[in-house]
């Protein structure tokens, strides 16, 4: 799994201003051409060029700008093709000098390229008609195609080898016909008799025509070549076991059913070819099973069409094959793992449209590259040596060449979900760490390495975490340096030149041992060794054992070691702890092995494994090795053979998931397609008990998906049937999970987001944990199994859990989905099958035990479709005793959701009955909100009733009489409104005869009470003052106006107490308010209410706050009344 983080850093090529045409990575070193030059830039932790060579203006006017290049795997010799069919050969010297940064070295050397030699190649037309070429290579020879039909064969020392004219020979090919849907589900193949391209489907006809070689594809460990054709089709051809040593050795074998192709890419490994097509699409074609198709993946899916992206341009898989890159010819790139899931996109959700295509900004002069990387499209991709930068050349942009960092977790690492609080993923320079904050939610953290360490060592090549998630190994190119979690320092070796002695090929954790996989350079061997944390010197090193090769698979469980060596030889070891594992005291360490097993099938060999810990029955577990486990046992050698484990788990690099014996060397095929698996083995105690069998969990291009140890073989139903019974695990398509953590009970996955910056010249990519929780899938499969209790004892242990609501909600829903879909498969139309119907009421009948279960069932209520409520009550309960439950606990809000089932399944009547009960009550509890979403539906409800009752009356009387009966008045609705006013006046004169009038406002607007009208009718009822001064301290009391809430209360009741024409309101409220227009309105041509006004203000000392106000009334007062007089 790749994931981008942080900035892309847009690399400076200065001193070039002509086209990018091709990018690639060869160990350390970087390699850039040109239209004209050649450049060598390192490839390590610091990006500097290292070399170049620039063809000089007569050359390029004769022979052609540069068209392609392709590197030897050596790295020493670069081939590069001109559009006149001229091939330049350059060497690559390596010189003495080394560069320094800070006066310091820095391990790189500078680069000469100089050039060897020149080939015309033969041609029998003439350039202008040439409007495509290629290039290929093994370690042999170099292959070129051309656009007019040819293949020329060139060894790396410039001799031309042979030629042939391979689409113009007999149709011998064969294919199978294959054609995408419009928005990229694959339909299934159509064999074909002939071969698929238009030129065999004549008799007469002998050769393919006009079509040319628009790309070449080689794999030498496949023995294949693929060829992509200038018309969009693709050809595979078998090469020689030996490589490219003749063109006659070049077979074509197999049309691919591919018709707009434009580029491809080969996944060794994965044996997975990944065609690039005009339609924007990238097809994935097995080519272990005879090229037919996997899967399709597009981003059709997030709302961009073709018109948005363009064709595909270029496709690159990571150096490990489990991810690749796609690059659009128009704009934009991103990156997918093999199961098809996005793992990063350059264009940001949202903008979906041609706003922010490339013809936009051309047009409205925007620059949309600070926003959006790649936005003019992909012209080349190249991924770095372990897959943790990803170079790209921009296609409109001249020489712009972007470098995106990525963090990667390795699959053979971290299968087991042990009980830590975190996840891993590493990146070049540091470690990015998901782990939970103090209010249980998922953040990321980046653990930078000390630059002593990474800088002579980069890059980061293994990283492995101790079983409580204390201490971190981290193990570049040399030695290995440790990290204590919890006092935050690093621990590295002692001497330097030990350190380099040490390099790393794996890295475990046994106890507080640190295992580590050496490979020795002086006698070219491998071997392990042990050292405790404390200490990393070989001075303290505790045991050192040979292994006979490189090990593909390394685990440990407890005290036993696994190591697997090529082809498939299996080791186990026992490692015992004699005394206690302390600076201060001496410990012996012996490490003997208690199996060996060789495995000899055809099969593909082995990505990971892990032990699968003994179920009772087995074995008795053994109690994990601390590093101290003491001495004063016998017979270590015999207790440990009858400890060992029995089983392990074993993943394929082709993706097959089995179990193997490791007692009788027999294995069993669990599933295909599977990129990452985990176990639950770090489960708390009390799960553990109840849950006796170790839960399977594994994710491919299905998604997640679990099983038990007792379950059977999965054939093809029994995988169908998995998938559809595990929908609570689903994430979305751009999420990625890392691992389980069972202690917080989630898998927690990870999924990009792009942050925009002024500062910035792009955009940060920032990896964002999201969370699963497992706990819905363990309950169904406890209730499936017909364990009910400990179902329960299971939810009741996980109840504190942040997730916990969400997953009995997850749990009903999914259920009641999987039974709503039975009832279509089941013979007997509209019920629910007799399986899933029981096990609806089994899950109701567990949630019931948890106060949530009210609020569970109608949120799942809310989510489906109301024509299977009446299935989902019949199990969860009648909704009027769930609603009396909501109504007695004071769960109104819930209760209200009940109304709407209620009205479906009772009848109106009883819905509006308790529609009403429950308005009244939510009046007295200030719900104002909630009742205003009340009154709409009892007004809503009442016309529709009485209409349907009317239609109904007309239709009756018709029957009988043969005419329509007169329209009568429909007095429901009447009855309805009369009653919801009742009871809304009745509270709101409440409100104001107690003189509450923070709440009577929210009441106003809450329900949206008709407040002018009501003023209006308790004119002197409630809404009388009998005392100006009483009420002028009421008014002040009750609205805090020192808030701006408080004041905004006193200005809506000033505009409706205006409104109606309360004048004793108003005088109250524009004295709080401090508003002298309104005041001095009323006191112009009353002098006798001035003088009442000014003397009670000035009798009370309470009043005293409005003396500054009082003297500017009078003034202004004052100054009225001589205009008037002069006037």
């Amino acid at each position: 799994m790749y994931v981008a983080y942080g900035w892309p850093k847009l690399l400076p090529i200065a001193g070039s201003q002509e086209r990018l045409i091709h990018v690639s990575v060869s160990g350390s070193l970087l390699l850039l051409v040109s239209s004209s030059d050649v450049q060598v830039w390192s490839a390590t932790q610091h990006r500097t060029k290292l070399g170049q060579f620039v063809r000089d203006l007569t050359s390029v006017q004769y022979e052609g700008i540069n068209l392609h290049a392709k590197w030897s795997s050596d790295s020493r010799t670069v081939v590069v093709m001109t559009s006149g069919c001229i091939l330049h050969f350059y060497e690559i010297y390596l010189l003495e000098k080394q560069l320094k940064l800070s006066g310091e070295e820095i391990g790189l050397r500078l680069v000469e390229v100089h050039p060897r030699s020149t080939i015309n190649l033969p041609r029998t037309t003439t350039p202008e008609t040439i409007s495509s070429c290629c290039l290929t290579a093994d370690d042999r020879s170099v292959l070129v195609g051309l656009s007019d039909g040819r293949l020329q064969l060139v060894s790396w020392s410039g001799e031309l080898l042979g030629a042939a004219d391979l689409l113009q020979g007999p149709a011998t090919a064969s294919g199978s016909l294959y054609i995408p849907e419009t928005y990229g589900s694959p339909t299934l193949p159509v064999p074909a008799p002939l071969a698929l391209h238009p030129s065999f489907s004549s008799p007469s006809t002998d050769s393919i025509g006009e079509s040319g070689f628009g790309q070449l594809e080689l794999s030498g460990s496949l023995h294949l070549l693929v060829a992509v054709l200038t018309d969009g089709y693709v050809l595979l051809c078998s090469i020689n076991e030996k490589g490219l040593r003749q063109v006659s050795d070049i077979i074509p074998d197999k049309w691919v059913g591919i018709t707009d192709a434009v580029c491809a890419s080969i996944a060794h490994h994965q044996q997975i070819l990944a065609v690039g097509c005009m339609r924007g699409t990238v097809e994935l074609f097995n080519l272990a099973d005879n090229a037919l198709p996997l899967r399709t993946v597009s981003l059709f899916d997030w709302g961009y069409s073709v018109e948005d992206t363009g064709p595909v341009n270029c496709i690159s898989f990571t150096p490990d094959n489990f991810a690749f890159s796609v690059g659009w010819q128009h704009r934009g790139l991103a990156v997918w793992s093999v199961s098809g899931c996005r793992l990063m996109c350059t264009i940001r959700q949202g903008s979906v449209s041609n706003v922010f295509s490339p013809s936009f900004s051309m047009f409205h002069g925007t620059d949309l590259s600070r926003s959006e990387p790649m936005v003019g499209g992909v012209a080349a991709l190249a991924w770095g040596e372990q897959g943790y930068q990803l170079f790209a050349v921009e296609q409109r942009n001249v020489a712009r060449l972007v470098e995106f960092p990525f963090a990667k977790s390795c699959v053979s690492q971290n299968v087991v979900g042990v009980a830590q609080a975190w996840q891993l993923l590493q990146g070049d320079d540091r470690v990015l760490l998901v782990q939970s904050d103090e209010e249980d939610q998922l953040k990321l953290q980046h653990l930078v390495i000390p630059q002593s360490y990474i800088g002579v060592n980069w890059p980061v090549m293994h990283v492995a975490a101790n079983e409580d998630g204390t201490y971190l190994a981290v193990a570049g190119r040399r030695g290995v340096i440790l990290y204590d979690m919890q006092l935050r320092k690093w621990r590295v070796f002692g001497d330097v030149t030990q350190e380099r002695q040490v390099q790393c090929e794996g890295l475990l954790w046994i106890g507080k041992i640190v295992v580590i996989c050496n490979y020795r350079e002086s006698n070219k061997s491998y071997e392990l060794s042990l050292y405790p944390r404390y200490h990393l010197d070989e001075t303290s090193l505790l045991y050192r054992r040979q292994l006979p090769d490189k090990p593909i698979a390394m685990d440990v469980l407890q005290d036993f070691i696994l190591v697997t060596c090529p082809p498939f030889d299996v080791n186990i070891f026992h490692v015992h702890v004699h005394g206690s594992l302390s600076p201060l005291k001496p410990t012996t360490v012996q490490l003997f092995p208690v199996r060996e097993l060789s495995i000899m099938n055809a099969r593909k060999p082995p990505l990971a494994m892990h032990f699968l810990p003994n179920v009772s029955g087995d074995r008795d577990p053994s109690p994990p090795c601390d590093g101290s486990c003491g001495d004063g046992f016998r017979d270590v050698v015999g207790e440990a053979i009858l400890r060992q484990p029995t089983r392990c788990m074993l993943l394929r690099t082709d993706g097959e998931l089995s179990l193997l014996d490791l007692e009788h060397g027999s294995e069993r095929r669990l599933i295909s397609g599977i990129e990452r698996f985990w176990l639950t083995c770090g489960r708390p105690k009390e799960e553990a008990a109840l849950i006796k069998e170790v839960p399977w969990w594994a994710y491919g291009h299905r998604g997640m998906q679990v099983w038990y140890p007792s379950s059977p073989a999965d054939s093809t139903d029994d995988l169908q049937d998995a998938w559809e019974l595990d929908p609570e695990l689903d994430f979305d398509r751009e999420v990625y999970p890392l691992g389980l953590c069972p202690d917080p009970g989630v898998i927690v996955g990870i999924a990009q987001r792009l942050s925009l910056s002024a500062c910035a010249a792009m955009p940060c990519f920032e990896p964002t944990p999201q969370a699963q929780p497992i706990l819905p899938c363990l309950l169904r499969h406890l209730l499936q199994r017909d364990k009910a209790e400990e179902a329960l004892q299971l939810a009741r242990l996980s109840c504190g859990r942040p997730h916990f609501s969400h997953s009995l909600e997850w749990l009903l829903f999914t259920v009641f989905d999987a039974a709503v879909s039975s009832q279509y498969v089941n013979k007997k139309r509209g019920k629910f099958s007799p399986t899933a119907s029981r096990l609806l009421h089994q899950v109701c009948r567990l949630i019931r035990h948890f106060p949530e279960y009210l609020d569970v069932v109608v949120s799942v209520a809310r989510k489906t479709d109301g024509r299977h409520w009446s299935e989902l009550f019949e199990a969860a309960g009648r909704s009027t005793e769930l609603f009396e439950e909501c109504f007695l606990k004071g769960s109104y809000r819930t209760a209200a959701c009940y109304i709407l089932v209620i009205q479906k399944l009772e009848g109106p009547t009883i819905s509006q009955q308790s529609a009403v009960r429950l308005l009244k009550a939510t009046l007295e509890v200030a719900l104002y909100e909630l009742a205003g979403e009340l009154c709409r539906f009892l007004l809503r409800a009442g016309r529709e009733y009485e209409a349907d009752k009317e239609a109904e009356r007309n239709i009756f009387s018709a029957f009988f009489l043969g005419l329509s009966s007169p329209s009568t008045h429909v007095i429901g609705d009447d009855m309805h409104h009369a009653t919801v006013k009742h009871i809304l006046e009745k509270h709101a004169a409440q409100l104001m005869e107690l003189k509450e009038l923070h709440e009577l406002v929210a009441f106003v607007k809450g329900t949206q009470f008709d407040f002018p009208n009501f003023l209006k009718s308790e004119k002197s009822k409630s809404a009388r003052l009998e005392d100006f001064s009483a009420a002028l301290r009421i008014v002040g009391e009750k609205l805090d106006l020192e808030v701006a809430e408080g004041r905004q209360d006193a200005e809506f009741l000033l505009f409706h107490m205006r409104t109606v024409g309360f004048k004793e309101w108003v005088v109250v409220l524009a004295t709080v308010l401090r508003h002298p227009e309104m005041l001095l309105e009323l006191f112009r041509g009353d002098g006798r209410l001035w003088e009442a006004y000014s003397k009670t203000l000035q009798s009370q000392e309470n009043f005293l706050e409005y003396e500054d106000f009082l003297l500017t009334l009078e003034q202004d007062l004052g100054i009225t009344r001589e205009i008037s007089e002069s006037e």
